[in-house]
């Protein structure tokens, strides 16, 4: 039975992380609240959506989760830097199901049914009942921990995409968690995708890591760094996610580069 998950259940899932992705939920919940029927029809920066669709998306998002709640697995997980590979593949089926969801409701319904699938998914994330350990999603096995820092991402993600969105707007907070838990998942997979010790990335103050891409050229020490890279979270997150190009961070200041390797234009994005 190698290579199998023991048990398909864990007593209590790590609530940390769960209250990070609960607290981008309810700031974005919050937004959302506040916007008029105008602002749901206006264009969002995602290309054909509107910030309708993009509401109807986070909708998708979180009834996503609470399905797959339901669909514990003892395979063995997807490591996660393969696994998040695969949201390329899968852009047309998840641009299918967000239009499917979105329909023919209003912003206001779409918000009432997230607030409804908010407070369903934080009773089942942080109440006494087991959690899967790992779970079976459209793109493979992955663990509870894995599944809960993704969906994360693409909630603080899409909180900028929204503050983007409609500019005149206040933004929408991205808590401190979550844009920590964001920060740290996403330079997991740059290092996991990336293995080396060539160059360090750093996102003060959530994450620093060291990656290998290219020619691997001198070892990095920390401390007498050859290659460095740093940028902020929000910066990071953009770039990670393809809403923004290395060039363009650079040539605007938001990224810092120094060394003959310290280029990650060849690694990004890690997820779009």
């Amino acid at each position: 039975m190698g290579g199998l998950v023991a048990s398909p259940l864990v007593a209590k899932a790590s609530t940390r992380p769960a209250e990070a992705l609960l607290a981008q939920s309810r700031a974005l919940l919050d937004w959302l609240r506040r916007l008029s029927v105008e602002d749901f029809s206006a264009p969002s920066v995602l290309p054909s959506w509107d910030v309708r669709t993009l509401t109807g998306h986070l909708l998708l998002v979180h009834s996503g989760m609470l399905r797959l709640l339901d669909h514990p697995s003892r395979s063995a997980p997807v490591p996660l830097a393969e696994w998040v590979r695969r949201y390329r593949r899968d852009v047309q089926q998840i641009g299918t199901a967000t239009a499917e969801t979105t329909d023919d409701r209003s912003g206001a319904e779409l918000v009432a049914e997230l607030g409804r699938a908010v407070n369903e998914l934080a009773a089942r994330l942080l109440g006494p009942e087991p959690l899967p350990q790992a779970v079976d999603s459209p793109r493979g096995v992955t663990t509870l921990a894995d599944f809960v820092a993704t969906r994360a991402v693409e909630l603080v993600v899409h909180a900028d995409d929204l503050s983007r969105s409609l500019p005149q707007l206040p933004p929408v907070p991205l808590p401190r968690p979550a844009l920590s838990l964001c920060s740290r998942t996403l330079a997991s997979v740059l290092a996991a995708q990336h293995p080396g010790r060539a160059i360090e990335v750093r996102v003060p103050p959530f994450a620093a890591v060291q990656c290998g891409i290219g020619d691997p050229g001198p070892t990095h020490t920390r401390g007498t760094p050859p290659n460095v890279v740093e940028t902020d979270a929000v910066t990071f997150l953009r770039m990670a996610t393809g809403r923004v190009t290395w060039e363009e961070a650079v040539q605007t200041g938001r990224v810092a580069a120094s060394g003959l390797r310290a280029d990650l234009s060849g690694a990004l994005p890690l997820l779009s």
